[in-house]
């Protein structure tokens, strides 16, 4: 049977954190799907379609790894993209309890397990909202993009 993971979030933008766990996770999946997340409540710097054309440029000679968009339950986007994995990184104590919960729940309503990396210590500051807030007050943030 295929491996197959999801690695799920909004990824406003894509950072070399998140990189680095898609690239550490293929070793141990035949394919990873990268879900992209549209949640019309929350406001993104970048639409749906340019966070997914950029992880897709990014990926471009993996065809292990592709990504899609989802506005459902990661639940249902695992179930819909035949994923028996939730990939996810955490950076900090808050984080892991966080995904602990996320995964107990998860694991209750469906049986996925979650795998979890912990972020390479020289990452584990750098998140989206930061690189966005960064971007905001015009600093130069490619250091932290992919």
């Amino acid at each position: 049977m295929e491996r197959t993971g999801i690695f799920v979030g909004s990824f406003d933008p894509f950072t070399i954190g998140h990189d680095s766990i898609v690239r550490r996770a293929l070793p141990l999946f035949d394919r990873i799907v990268i879900g992209v997340g549209v949640n019309e409540h929350k406001q993104t710097m970048l639409s749906a379609e340019e966070r997914t054309a950029a992880i897709e440029r990014l990926y471009k000679d993996e065809p292990r790894i592709s990504v899609q968009t989802y506005s459902d339950l990661t639940v249902d986007f695992a179930s819909r993209v035949c994923a028996q994995y939730i990939i996810k990184g955490v950076r900090s104590v808050k984080d892991f309890e966080y995904e602990r919960e996320q995964a107990d729940v998860n694991r209750q309503l469906t049986g996925i397990e979650t795998v979890l990396f912990l972020a390479e210590p020289q990452l584990a500051s750098i998140s989206s909202s930061v690189v966005r807030e960064l971007q905001h007050f015009g600093k130069d943030v490619s250091q932290f993009l992919p």
